[in-house]
Order: structure tokens, then C-alpha cells, then sequence
């Protein structure tokens, strides 16, 4: 018998106690970890995840192989668990950039659901950009919206992209946006996330299969996330998530993530300050003067002071 071979490479599927490990060379190879192998610092209910980096070691007769090593995450999605309340679990590491997909219309995204999404992800270290979908049946009452939004968010910092997945129009924009990024594509329910995926790569279904041919048994489903490849691009496509808590998220951090807020946090009287109730507030007086937009001001406030920091609500199809 021939020494184990050692090598590395990019986890692109999970399935419960084993995981699909694509390798330098292209190869997929199924996995499972060593021992009760944990990441240090984080108590999850899934030690690896899609898009995580390891280093694992490949035996010479078998088709299988063993994790032993994750490396460093440079950001990861986290969210607890909807069966263990007190474990959590991590959707994906390694994200390039996440594309919050919205729609001014049927259904029509409120900020709400938009500012829980981009706070989560800052928290997090992840990018994102704003994908407005279905601008072909958009009315003039939906072109309003979608402006007014656009102003909002583009003013501090999210790029925003407005098209149309069935009509096709702007899809070259995104794709450009993807070029040789990890993606993570998110949103409300019936805002065309998976239409859109399917408009971008319509071979998905194809990779799909494959994986599923060589490593698993019977059809695709979406109960385990997976990673998509397409030339210099990756998808990384999930189970539906309605529900999202934030992990080791104090109240006092809140405004951090808020960038209109983080750039006049020192401006503020209190050093503590919650931007509520104080006198001299940056924060209260940015929002009077309409430097901070109303709308944002008031999700932070509901953010602060009800469970949704504790339990955000956000599904992707």
C-alpha cells in the first residue's frame, strides 16, 4: 500500500456528513472530516462549509478522503440553527461579493428587509451590491420606488444594478459585477433569484447533474448549498432560509453597520451614545437635516429596540 497523498481544495457541496471538495486540478472528491473537528472560536452546527479552503488527505485506494485542516475564512454568512437555537451554522465562507435581489413590484422589497440584509452582511465582512429585478413590469409608481431606493443606497456606497432576468436587459452589466468573484445571490421570495441565476448560466442544471452523478445518489435537490463554477465565475447557491439570527451581535454595534452612521459616530456628544435620546447626536441631526435618510434612521431604530437583532427574517429561493 502506497502512502496517502495530502492536497487541497475548495469545498463546493455539503451533504450532511460529507462534503464535495473540487481540487486544484478540477476533480471533485467526497469528503468527511476528522474526529470531531472544530473551528476554533465558533460553535457550529457544521464545522465546514461551501467555499471553505482544506487541506485534506487522499488515500491511494480510495475514492474518499479525509479533511484535516480549514484554513482562515476571510468572511463567512452565519445564521442559528432553526433546530438548535443555541448552535449555530455557517452558509458559506469566502465571499467575493453578495447580490441582495429586490423588486419595486410583485413583491414589492421594503427597506426594512433590505437594511436586516446589508447590516448582516457588513457584520460579517461581506460585500454586497444591490440587484433591482423585473424592471420590465415595473409602472411608473415602481420606477419611482426603485429610483428613490437607488438614491438612498447609492449615496452611501451599495452600486445598484436595475434588469430584467426574463427580458434579459442589464444581464451583461451583472456579469460583469461576477467576473473572477465567488457570488452568493440573495433574496425575497418570487423577487426571480433563481430565474436569474438560470438566465445568467443556463448550464446550472447541467453542473448540477454532474455533481450529483458522480458523488451522490439520486436527483438534485436543494437541501444541501453547493457551489456552481462557470469559467472564471462561482455561484454559490443555497437551501431556502427564512430565518436568520445574528451571532455575537451587541446593540452597540449597530450603528457601525451603517455607514452614513459610522463616518459621524465621533461627531456625537456621548461616546456610548444610541442615537436615540441624547442631546448633541451627529446621528438625530444628520436625520433632521436630511444628510441620513429617514427611512434608514427608522430601521435602525427598530433593529435596536425589537428581536430582530437577535432573529432577522430573509429567504432565498
Amino acid at each position: 500500500m502506497q502512502k496517502d497523498q495530502t492536497t487541497e481544495g475548495i469545498v463546493v457541496r455539503t451533504t450532511g456528513d460529507s462534503y464535495i471538495v473540487r481540487q486544484e486540478n478540477g476533480a471533485l472528491i467526497k469528503c468527511f472530516i476528522k474526529g470531531n473537528f472544530r473551528i476554533k472560536g465558533i460553535k457550529t452546527t457544521n464545522p465546514v462549509a461551501i467555499g471553505d479552503k482544506v487541506h485534506f488527505l487522499l488515500s491511494d485506494n480510495s475514492d474518499t478522503a479525509l479533511i484535516d485542516k480549514i484554513f482562515e475564512r476571510k468572511n463567512y454568512i452565519i445564521r442559528r440553527s432553526t433546530k438548535l437555537s443555541k448552535q449555530t451554522h455557517i452558509i458559506a465562507s469566502n465571499i467575493d461579493l453578495a447580490f441582495l435581489v429586490i423588486s419595486a413590484k410583485d413583491p414589492k422589497t421594503d427597506t426594512a428587509f433590505i437594511d436586516r440584509f446589508l447590516v448582516t452582511a457588513s457584520a460579517y465582512n461581506v460585500p454586497c451590491e444591490i440587484v433591482f429585478n423585473k424592471e420590465d413590469i415595473y409602472d411608473q409608481e415602481a420606477m419611482m420606488y426603485a429610483a428613490s431606493l437607488m438614491e438612498i443606497y447609492e449615496t452611501i456606497g451599495y452600486k445598484c444594478l436595475l434588469l430584467s432576468a426574463t427580458k434579459q436587459s442589464g444581464i451583461q452589466n451583472l456579469k460583469q459585477e461576477m467576473k473572477g468573484k465567488v457570488c452568493l445571490f440573495a433574496g425575497n421570495s418570487g423577487v426571480g433569484k433563481s430565474t436569474l441565476v438560470n438566465t445568467l448560466f443556463p448550464e446550472a442544471g447541467l453542473k448540477t447533474a454532474e455533481i450529483s452523478s458522480q458523488h451522490l445518489a439520486g436527483k438534485h435537490t436543494t437541501t444541501f448549498a453547493q457551489m456552481i463554477s462557470f469559467e472564471d465565475i462561482s455561484i454559490i447557491d443555497t437551501p431556502g432560509i427564512k430565518s436568520f439570527g445574528m451571532v455575537d451581535f451587541k446593540k452597540e454595534e449597530l450603528a457601525l453597520y451603517f455607514p452614513e452612521m459610522k463616518e459621524r459616530l465621533n461627531d456625537c456628544k456621548y461616546y456610548n451614545c444610541t442615537h436615540t435620546h441624547e442631546p448633541h447626536c451627529a446621528i438625530k441631526e444628520a436625520v433632521e437635516n436630511g444628510e441620513i435618510a429617514q427611512e434608514r434612521y427608522i430601521n435602525y431604530i427598530k433593529m435596536l429596540e425589537s428581536d430582530e437583532m437577535q432573529k432577522h427574517q430573509w429567504e432565498m429561493e
